[in-house]
């Protein structure tokens, strides 16, 4: 592991993991998102970046089989906790430790724009996803509008390495590493009164606004969106 790599993965089990926990309930934006992608039964999911597992928990109560690798220790024992039957690695995305053609979905959320090398983790995505396979993104956007007027400066995990680009340049790079895009829509995850609630008490009323009008805005001002994806050679 080369010495990025190796102070991205200190900055999360040190920092960003560090007191991180099982949780007892899972957001209800997954349990959304599991249903809209379902039926799961049978089927091989691999979330790269899989962090504490939440994601893979929600896809495994529909019949999902659950896989995930992530680069970060703590994350991944907690991960492993909550999953003890799943394949949990701990490595980088840049090279996955699975077989070619593996995974009937691969989902990488939230995370792509962390990446020191994204084209590279994409290869090794569309590498062990199978020929007809769902490959789901969530992604930043630069043109987000509160980013726009200077109101947001970027994640904790900015601190390390993040990357946004316009939605037009996240279609470009996925184009480009042979992915078609069949869906894309907002991610509306902030409509809940934890989120509101989370941070210092003084963002609350910034972070209720923002939740009312997020629903309004058109896809090109939201923070982040999801891509569905499928393997450009199995469309042809």
């Amino acid at each position: 592991m080369d010495r990025k790599l190796r102070e991205i993965r200190d900055f999360y089990d040190h920092i960003y993991y560090k007191d991180a926990t099982a949780s007892p309930d899972l957001p209800a934006h997954l349990l959304r998102l599991a249903a809209r992608l379902g039926p799961w039964h049978g089927q091989k999911l691999l979330d790269v970046a899989c962090g504490t597992g939440e994601w893979l928990r929600a896809a495994a109560e529909l019949g999902a089989e659950p896989a995930g690798i992530d680069i970060s220790r703590v994350a991944i024992e907690v991960c492993r906790q909550v999953l003890p039957k799943a394949d949990l690695p701990c490595g980088p995305a840049e090279n996955l430790p699975f077989g070619d053609g593996s995974f009937d979905v691969v989902s990488c959320l939230g995370s792509l724009e962390h990446f020191v090398e994204p084209e590279r983790v994409l290869r090794e995505i569309t590498r062990v996803a199978k020929g007809d396979a769902i490959l789901l993104f969530l992604v930043p956007n630069a043109d987000f509008l509160t980013r726009r007027l200077g109101l947001y400066l970027g994640t904790q995990q900015s601190q390390v390495h993040e990357e946004a680009r316009t939605l037009r340049g996240w279609q470009q790079l996925f184009e480009a590493e042979g992915l078609h895009i069949t869906d894309c829509w907002k991610d509306l995850h902030v409509l809940s009164f934890s989120w509101i609630m989370s941070g210092c008490w003084y963002t609350w009323p910034l972070r209720a606004v923002q939740a009312l009008v997020l629903p309004t805005w058109p896809l090109s001002w939201q923070y982040q969106v999801y891509f569905r994806c499928k393997l450009a050679k199995a469309t042809l």
